[in-house]
């Protein structure tokens, strides 16, 4: 005697199946300032699509170079505009998938409440030993802070105080250690909802730095990925756009 299996259990197994073929992992380069967003982002694009991203984080200019030497990307989240636009004309991303996905804001931040005024004063009095950024060779947000002292007139005097982080996510690790009292970083480090996580802080005047836009592009890698096309309009969704904005970034 035959017995027949229920349809519903036999649908359910199909639409299990089909999820699991359906479902991949892809490779992401991302900027070190985009850290804790992207963190989130990707457990909601996880439990959303069952797809996984697998992220990797630094300097916009190191992804650069391992991007040129063959890295296994195929979504590059970077600090800034240019190098991805620059990936682009070299043949190097899928044309027309750039996009910009944030635009990043420079404070000054020091773990020490009080140390650092709402008006970045500070600077000027130079009582302190040592000032951390990222390296402005390859971190885009190391070479605003740059561009900041020198329209203050105060890079001068504060070059032999700088203490120079791989990348921001260093820059940042150097001030909560105590290696150097205050440093530039990204509001995304440290506000969350509009508040200071801790410490005092000023958050730079954009006229004082060239604006901060960071896009994201599909790399040649990911071209014919549904995973990586995936994250991609993942990233312009509400869910995504709402962590985005949670964390100091302008849309």
């Amino acid at each position: 005697m035959k017995t027949q299996g229920s349809p519903l259990l036999a649908g359910l197994l199909f639409a299990a199946t089909s999820m699991v073929g359906h479902t991949a992992e892809v490779q992401v380069a991302v900027a070190a300032n985009f850290t804790a967003p992207m963190q989130k982002i990707a457990a909601e694009f996880e439990k959303d699509t069952g797809h996984k991203a697998l992220l990797a984080f630094g300097a916009t200019g190191k992804f650069y170079a391992q991007i040129k030497n063959g890295a296994p990307f195929a979504v590059f989240l970077a600090a800034d505009e240019k190098t991805p636009a620059t990936l682009e004309s070299e043949g190097d991303a899928v044309p027309g998938s750039r996009f910009t996905y944030a635009i990043g804001t420079l404070v000054l931040w020091s773990a020490k409440p009080g140390f650092v005024d709402d008006q970045g004063a500070v600077l000027k009095k130079g009582e302190f030993q040592h000032l951390a950024i990222a390296n402005p060779k390859t971190a885009p947000y190391g070479a605003e802070a740059i561009k900041v002292l020198t329209r203050l007139s105060l890079l001068d005097a504060i070059q032999p105080k700088l203490v120079t982080g791989e990348n921001i996510s260093q820059a940042y690790q150097f001030i909560v250690t105590g290696n150097a009292e205050l440093g530039f970083v990204a509001l995304s480090q440290v506000m969350f909802d509009g508040k200071l996580s801790s410490g005092s802080a000023w958050i730079v005047p954009a006229d004082l730095h060239d604006p901060i836009r960071q896009d994201a592009v599909i790399l040649a890698k990911g071209k014919d990925q549904p995973a990586a096309k995936a994250l991609v309009e993942y990233i312009k969704g509400k869910k995504a756009t709402a962590i985005i904005q949670s964390y100091g970034y302008n849309l």
